[in-house]
């Protein structure tokens, strides 16, 4: 599970980073598309992974051993 945390947390940060280089420099248009395309779903998906990795204090133990069930 730290695994998969840690991953998601680097490719949030390179999303991030990729649209806002998109924002700010002058770039070919298919170039901002492509980050639109690619890195905004992939921000939202990490963002929600990390989110729901965090167990709450009653289902931590169990949490620890099936991650994702019972949402």
């Amino acid at each position: 599970m730290s695994k998969q945390k840690t991953i998601c947390s680097i490719l949030l940060i390179l999303s991030t980073l990729a649209i806002l280089y998109g924002l700010i420099f002058t770039i070919p248009v298919w170039v901002v598309y492509a980050i639109a395309i690619i890195c905004i779903p992939m921000w939202i998906l990490c963002l929600g992974l990390i989110t729901m990795a965090k167990p709450r204090k009653g289902d931590k133990e169990g949490r620890v051993k099936e991650p994702f069930t019972g949402y």
